[in-house]
Parts: C-alpha cells; sequence; structure tokens
C-alpha cells in the first residue's frame, strides 16, 4: 500500500526554521544574508531549482550581495556546494556537532576539573541567565570553557567580558574573543588587573578627546590615530603637558600628522625623559647648540674676492689736469695724423 501526501499550495504550507537559528546564527549574520538564507530555505521545501540571477531578481538585491551571502552560509556550513548544485543542512545536526566537538579540544584533566568547580558553574549560570535569558546556545557552555583554559580569567573577569559585549550589543562570539584576546595581550587575569586596564582606557580617552580640541578636528579620532595615543598614554606613560609640547611644534608644519608627532615623542621616550622640564631643557639646548653653529658658521665664512680687470693690479696715476690727460693718451699711443676725436669728421693737426 502506498501512501502519497498532497502537495500543499503556499498559501496553505509553512515553512519551518529551527529555533537555534534564532540563537546561533541570526545575531551575526548581515540582513540581507539572512534574507537569502530564508528564500533558499523556502526554495529547499519544493526542490525548486533557481539560478543566482533569478535570486537577485525576486530578493531585489546585486549580485555580489547574493554571492557573498551564499559564500558566508557555506562557511558556516549552513550550505554544502555539490556538482548539482547545493545541499542545505539541518542545523541541530550543526549544533549537535559543534557541541562535542570544543569538548574534544579539552583534556579528561580538564574536563574533570573544569566539573568540579562548583563556582565557574555558577558563573556560566550567571551569565546565561544575565545576558542570554536562560536561552544561551550549547555551545557557549564549550566556548566559555575554553576561555576559561586559554586566558585564564578570573570568575569576575569572565563576567565582565560578557558584560561588555552586552553593553556595546556585540554579543558575537568573535567579538568576544577578539575582547578576550586584547584583554589578554594586557595581561589581564584577575579583577584588579581588569580595573587597572580601564583606569588607563579612561585616562587614553580623555587624552584623545585633549588631543582633538588642540588639532581642531571635527571628527572622532580613528582606530589607528587612537592606537598612537594609547601607544603614548600607556606604554610611554607621558602626559598630555608633554604630548601638548610635541602638538606645539606641529605648527610650523603644512600637513602635520599623527605620525609626526609619534616621531617627536618615541624620541623624547628613547631619550628616557619624564618630566616636561627635561623635554624643555632639551628642546631649550637644541635651540642654542643651532644658534651657536649658525654664529659659528658666519664668523668662519670667507667670501670670494672679485674679479678684477688687469689694470687693477697696477697703482692708478692720478691727474689734475684733464687736458694732460688727453695729450698723454695721444702722444703716447697714437701719432698726431692718425687720432681722431669723437663726433668730428676731421682729423686736427695739433692739439691744444
Amino acid at each position: 500500500m502506498k501512501l502519497e501526501q498532497n502537495d500543499l499550495l503556499p498559501l496553505f504550507s509553512n515553512t519551518t526554521i529551527p529555533d537555534i537559528f534564532f540563537t546561533e546564527y541570526l545575531p551575526e549574520a548581515n540582513g540581507d544574508f539572512i534574507k537569502v538564507y530564508l528564500y533558499i530555505l523556502f526554495l529547499s521545501r519544493y526542490n525548486r531549482e533557481i539560478k543566482i540571477n533569478d535570486l537577485c531578481k525576486k530578493l531585489g538585491l546585486a549580485l555580489p550581495v547574493i554571492q557573498n551571502a551564499i559564500k558566508y552560509w557555506e562557511e558556516q556550513g549552513v550550505l554544502t556546494k555539490k556538482n548539482t548544485g547545493f545541499v542545505l543542512n539541518s542545523l541541530q545536526e550543526l549544533e549537535l556537532h559543534n557541541l562535542y566537538k570544543p569538548k574534544a579540544a579539552l583534556s579528561a584533566k580538564q574536563l574533570q576539573q573544569s566539573a568540579e568547580s562548583q563556582k565557574r558553574a555558577k558563573t556560566i549560570d550567571c551569565i546565561n541567565n544575565k545576558f542570554f535569558s536562560g536561552l544561551m546556545p550549547t555551545t557557549w557552555y564549550s566556548d566559555i570553557e575554553l576561555w576559561f583554559e586559554k586566558y585564564g580569567f578570573d570568575d569576575e573577569v569572565m563576567l565582565a567580558l560578557f558584560g561588555e559585549c552586552f553593553d556595546k550589543s556585540a554579543l558575537h562570539r568573535n567579538y568576544i574573543q577578539a575582547v578576550a584576546d586584547s584583554w589578554s595581550k594586557n595581561s589581564i587575569k584577575s579583577y584588579n588587573d581588569l580595573d587597572h586596564y580601564y583606569e588607563k582606557q579612561e585616562k587614553t580617552k580623555k587624552v584623545a578627546s585633549m588631543i582633538s580640541k588642540k588639532l581642531t578636528l571635527s571628527r572622532p579620532l580613528s582606530q589607528y590615530e587612537f592606537a598612537y595615543v594609547e601607544k603614548w598614554v600607556i606604554d610611554f606613560a607621558f602626559s598630555f603637558d608633554i604630548i601638548e609640547i610635541a602638538l606645539k611644534k606641529t605648527t610650523s608644519k603644512l600637513n602635520p600628522s599623527f605620525d609626526y608627532i609619534d616621531k617627536l615623542l618615541t624620541d623624547w621616550h628613547d631619550r628616557g625623559f619624564r618630566t616636561t622640564e627635561q623635554v624643555q631643557k632639551f628642546l631649550a639646548d637644541m635651540k642654542q647648540k643651532n644658534k651657536d653653529l649658525k654664529e659659528l658658521e658666519k664668523m668662519s665664512y670667507t667670501p670670494k674676492m672679485e674679479k678684477r680687470s688687469n689694470y687693477q693690479k697696477y697703482e692708478q696715476r692720478t691727474y689734475d689736469n684733464l687736458n694732460y690727460l688727453y695729450a698723454n693718451k695721444v702722444t703716447q699711443n697714437l701719432p698726431e695724423t692718425d687720432y681722431q676725436l669723437p663726433g668730428t669728421n676731421s682729423i686736427p693737426s695739433t692739439l691744444d
């Protein structure tokens, strides 16, 4: 006996979306990517074949957006590419696989220690209730366990980690991982370390705001510019008074940049300066040194001898009687009959 099911029209049919999609995939996915997934999920129920160009027209999305969406869901394991097209995988099976895969990365001893830690279990339960309303995806449990082992955070630091990401509406695995990496690079283990880190960050933000005001920037600092400020405030431990001296040096530049300011401050740091007095004395010494050098160059300057004609090498004669000059020239250089006065056409026989 063969049983067949009547094909229902779209008006009477339903497309089921697993709850795991809302807890695990929807928060991190782009809106257009979600749109593509839902439409593919709908088409998969009818075994329909559709081309990417048809998706563009149907969803009103550009071709690159459709291509990036398909690539994204492939990377998430939701879609699997076959020779004949794509297969839409079960989200429940994916999550079941991910649930046990991270645990395999932990040793039996680590798992046992984690299970015996009642305090850690309470921390994870607190994260679930406070930030996920008691609906935290099961994969997060293994992730939190791994982060405890990897970073060595205290329970209070782990709670603060989720609290910061929650406040920024970025409760996503990748973002939490990035923040955790940043805290680890700043040697944060205990809550005291985190409190000290927050103080330095607040100081950096304050200095960054003052720099923007001094440079009359009508925009917030970029990520790279803020990294410079962190370097000056945290790594160099410079006060704003020292940084302001460097800012004033940019007034002589047509296009002052943070790179130029950083070169000045790095040089002062390498010289071991810690106070404004040390920097000011160094700049005053450099100014006086340059002034002395210019004076020395001025004193040692020997002007080039002017080029002289041959007659200047001899002692010049002085004449009281101009008539004697003319007489002297005529009688010494020219025969009397050959000399012609300027402006005349005749040759005089004698000269008075």
